[in-house]
């Protein structure tokens, strides 16, 4: 019984050391969203942190709601990304169970 506990220590153990591994790369991770085709890009790193915006300069002769609605769909479409990555980082480590809260 005790070597039986002793073997799920370690895999708690393992899947802890894993756990960490994964959520310094996705700090580290940079994941690319845009808009307007490439004229406004949106940097985020894996757990979804903007980094970097990039505004080419030919939009700024545009209408502010305009650019402001291209700034926010990059941003999504960062994070949609940023999400994707990350949950496919957390699959190896978790074997494919649901997200788990706070990770």
């Amino acid at each position: 019984m005790f070597k039986g506990m002793s073997n799920i220590y370690k895999q708690a153990q393992k899947m802890q050391k894993d756990m960490k591994k994964v959520q310094d790369e996705l700090e580290n991770l940079q994941v690319e969203g845009q808009a307007g085709g490439g004229i406004v890009k949106v940097v985020v790193n894996g757990k979804k942190e903007p980094k970097t915006i990039i505004i080419d300069d030919s939009i700024l002769k545009e209408d502010k709601d305009m650019v402001e609605d291209l700034i926010l769909a990059a941003m999504k479409n960062a994070f949609d990304n940023a999400e994707k990555e990350s949950s496919e980082k957390m699959k190896s480590v978790t074997g494919g169970m649901p997200n788990i809260p706070g990770f």
